[in-house]
């Protein structure tokens, strides 16, 4: 284009943004702003934010936030709701909720249910659920997203009563039918209480077929509870609805290997060899310095890679001389398969932990992304870091935020 101005500039943003490349959008952002002809208006910041948040970029987030606050730009609806939601995604949820109550009675129905969600994913169930009351006694009507985030809440804090109560009132009180994404709550709820019964019932009455969430959900209850047969056939039904779901595959031949079927096993790893499917690796993105930094299982790409290994090799001695023992339980049965012992110890998370070990100080708060579900050696792991080196760590995996803090995990080892 011959000459491009604040809207052309922000439309592209918005185009990487949408297309998932987040670290082109601020690439790009950081283009924009070299030049004096072009300033960012709202729509350009709101999409920005939205890449920081996608992407766990705090540091970059707070930069944006203050430059926000020195151009003099106002902070209405959407624009206060999209920086709650970037520091939300990004790990800190107390600016979030700053953000929420700094914007006074002027807020929709989606800030009150983005906060509501934001916490629930934070593990703050009871305080999602209050802000919920507070909602209803300003006379603000929930929609249909509202009661998702409420009942994730519920699942989250393992509340099946309160959920269940939830649940009834959507449509007695608000004349909210449930959608599939309640149904897959409410599936989620059951199956991480150990009420696979329950569950079923739910799969079996929705008034729609359910849909790979929803299986995603049961097969995550049965998991956990150690229900193989449930396992078996939600697996099933995941691979039928998503034939190129690779993780389902590979969980699949796991399960069948935990039974002792190896011709089974046989037959779904050749399945995947003919389809052509490959399992996703795990990936961990965290910034250190206002640079994002990307890890995968047993990365070996970073120009620091030998004095990563050496500082996590020095976090695992001590840890394992104070008696810490890798837990392999879950090497066949995790949906984020990475390998067995090696893949344990050098599974991304890791790597990125070290890499914050080397390059901050003592007591800074780390904060890493990752786009698989943490497995059960890395979140032991991560508790006891936090204990033995005094620090607070946070992850955002694929289902939700956990806070190390003190030996402790604000999931409470219900994820």
């Amino acid at each position: 284009m011959a000459k491009r101005n604040v809207i052309s500039w922000s439309c592209m943003i918005k185009a990487y943004v949408m297309c998932g490349g987040y670290k082109e959008a601020l690439a790009l952002f950081r283009e924009m702003q070299m030049l004096d002809s072009v300033r960012p208006n709202e729509f350009t910041m709101s999409s920005i934010l939205l890449a920081c948040g996608r992407l766990g970029a705090l540091e970059h987030g707070k930069w944006v936030h203050a430059y926000i606050d020195k151009s003099g730009m106002k902070v209405d609806v959407v624009l206060g709701t999209a920086l709650m939601n970037m520091y939300a995604k990004c790990g800190s949820i107390e600016r979030a909720r700053g953000v929420f109550d700094n914007m006074g009675p002027h807020k929709d129905v989606m800030t009150w249910s983005s906060m509501i969600s934001g916490l629930a994913m934070h593990g703050h169930a009871m305080e999602s659920l209050e802000l919920f009351a507070e909602m209803i006694k300003c006379g603000v009507r929930p929609n249909a997203v509202t009661f998702v985030g409420v009942l994730c809440a519920c699942v989250h804090g393992g509340l099946v009563n309160e959920g269940k109560e939830y649940f009834r009132r959507m449509d007695e009180e608000f004349g909210i039918k449930p959608v599939i994404q309640h149904y897959g709550c409410i599936v989620d709820l059951y199956g991480r209480a150990g009420l696979i019964p329950d569950a079923w019932k739910v799969v079996i009455s929705m008034p729609m077929e359910p849909d790979v969430l929803v299986w995603g959900a049961l097969l995550s209850g049965a998991r956990m509870h150690r229900d193989i047969e449930t396992s078996e056939i939600a697996l099933n039904k995941l691979i039928q609805l998503d034939p190129t779901n690779s993780a389902a595959y590979v969980l699949l031949s796991n399960v069948y290997a935990k039974m002792g079927k190896w011709s089974e096993v046989r037959r779904v790893r050749d399945l995947m060899e003919e389809r052509g499917i490959k399992k996703v690796p795990g990936c961990s993105l965290v910034e250190v310095g206002g640079v994002l930094h990307e890890f995968f299982v047993g990365d070996d790409s970073h120009p620091e890679t030998r004095e990563i290994y050496m500082m996590l090799d020095e976090i695992m001695k001590r840890l394992k001389m104070r008696g810490f023992v890798g837990n392999t339980s879950e090497a066949l049965l995790q949906l984020d398969l990475e390998g067995k012992e090696l893949a344990l110890l050098y599974h991304s998370e890791k790597l990125a932990l070290a890499l914050c070990f080397l390059k901050t100080s003592p007591g800074t708060p780390i904060r890493i992304v990752k786009n698989l579900r943490i497995c059960c050696d890395c979140h032991n792991a991560m508790k006891m870091i936090s204990q033995e080196f005094d620090r607070e760590i946070v992850i955002r995996d694929c289902n939700r935020f956990h806070h190390f803090r003190e030996g402790l995990c604000s999931c409470k080892d219900y994820w």
